[in-house]
């Protein structure tokens, strides 16, 4: 890239080996999520599970009729490692509607013919969706997946912001922490609730110990040093522990650039942060900011100089608050304070999801089809403009913009002389 901030973002580029745009935020709650379904066994048997239950209907007609017959409600949906909502509704129709999920597949378990998916059908009716370590799992899972796809849907909208956005990632972090704590107690009592409705036993199924041979040269150990672990407990801790804190690892782990985007671009965020800084801490921050934007001896800032055009610009600033995009607004009125502008745009670049620009790609292959095989460059880049600023296209008068391409284009002739 050749532009006025190439060597900011080669500095940034080698630096700890990591780009200068942030990675998506979006992607990266999907791949916590990711990593969360496939931490343990039963979290995976669990997501297996609710796979099963879609699949037995929807690979029959007849069979996805009696679903539309006893679940009126919301649809089941499979499973998907890149649909990012995948998850949470796949969850959130069965965990709202059991009962009915649970009749249709007793139905099912009655009248088809096929005498495996009749079984099948009975199986995830009576041992699956009968079993109450499932119920809890289903409360535990929705609660999680239901936060996590809040704070993706605000990390997409138009308006977020970086600072914004570190916000929403920390208050998620601080959730899991919270739902270590009493989420399983919750989740005991909501799932209680469903288990009297189906009317299911309240009580963890009791595992079979398995003990192995001890060798000749073993020590012996004293069974009544030995604590048994109910199976309640184990669920706690082998299971609902295990995922929070493999979430809590891995948002912190695949999150921590916006920590250090805070500690480089933090005091910018907006006029607030910027008047509570005294003068020494302020000089301070342009300093590190100048040798965070430095490429060997080239740099598009000098940090002296930035120093004392915000401190000016806390003096001119406005009284209200006002956000980093206020601020750049603000200083494109003005052509004394280079440097800050040049930061404020640097700090604007970096992006806090790439969604909005993927969905632009996406819709190349439903603009160029095999129907339109002959379209040219020039038709197809202004097709997937109209696509991708559809919004602003909804605000234009067509008829003024027919009424000037005619006139543009009139050809009158002269019939009679």
């Amino acid at each position: 890239m050749k532009g006025k901030h190439q060597g900011v973002q080669k500095k940034l580029l080698d630096k700890n080996c990591r780009a200068f745009f942030t990675p998506c935020g979006s992607h990266s709650l999907n791949l916590t999520l990711c990593d969360m379904a496939n931490s343990c066994g039963k979290a995976k048997d669990f997501f297996g599970v609710i796979q099963r239950i879609y699949t037995i209907f929807a690979n029959s007609t007849k069979r996805w009729n009696i679903l539309k017959d006893n679940v009126p409600g919301l649809t089941l949906k499979p499973l998907s490692s890149t649909r990012w909502e995948s998850r949470v509704n796949s969850v959130k129709a069965i965990r709202f509607q059991i009962t009915e999920v649970r009749e249709a597949l007793l139905q099912i378990g009655e009248i088809d013919n096929d005498s495996k998916i009749r079984s099948e059908a009975k199986s995830l009716a009576t041992n699956e969706l009968g079993d109450f370590e499932f119920l809890v799992a289903l409360v535990i899972w929705y609660e999680i997946l239901f936060r996590v796809n809040y704070v993706s849907k605000q990390l997409q909208s138009e308006n977020m912001a970086l600072d914004q956005a570190i916000d929403d990632i920390k208050n998620l972090i601080l959730f899991f922490e919270k739902y270590r704590e009493s989420g399983f107690d919750d989740a005991i009592n909501v799932a209680t609730e469903i288990a009297i409705k189906l009317d299911v036993d309240t009580l963890f199924p009791q595992r079979r110990e398995i003990r192995r041979k001890r060798r000749c040269d073993e020590n012996e150990v004293d069974p009544h040093e030995v604590v048994p672990q109910t199976t309640k407990e184990s669920f706690r801790v082998n299971y609902f522990l295990y995922i929070v804190d493999h979430a809590i690892v891995s948002l912190r782990k695949r999150f921590e650039q916006y920590q250090d985007f805070q500690n480089i671009f933090g005091f910018l965020f907006s006029s607030r942060k910027l008047r509570l800084l005294d003068n020494a801490v302020l000089e301070s921050c342009c300093s590190n900011l100048e040798m965070a934007l430095k490429n060997g001896e080239q740099c598009d800032i000098d940090g002296n100089d930035l120093f004392m055009e915000l401190k000016l610009l806390k003096d001119i600033l406005p009284d209200e608050e006002m956000g980093a995009m206020d601020i750049l607004k603000f200083l494109k009125r003005k052509c004394y304070f280079p440097n800050a502008f040049v930061v404020y745009r640097i700090l604007l670049t970096i992006p806090v999801t790439v969604a909005s620009a993927e969905r632009s790609f996406s819709k190349l292959k439903i603009l160029k089809s095999y129907l339109r095989s002959t379209m040219l460059q020039e038709r197809l880049n202004g097709l997937a403009l109209i696509a991708i600023e559809k919004d602003l296209l909804e605000k234009v008068d067509y008829e003024s913009l027919i009424d000037e391409f005619a006139s543009r284009k009139a050809r009158r002739t002269a019939l009679f002389k």
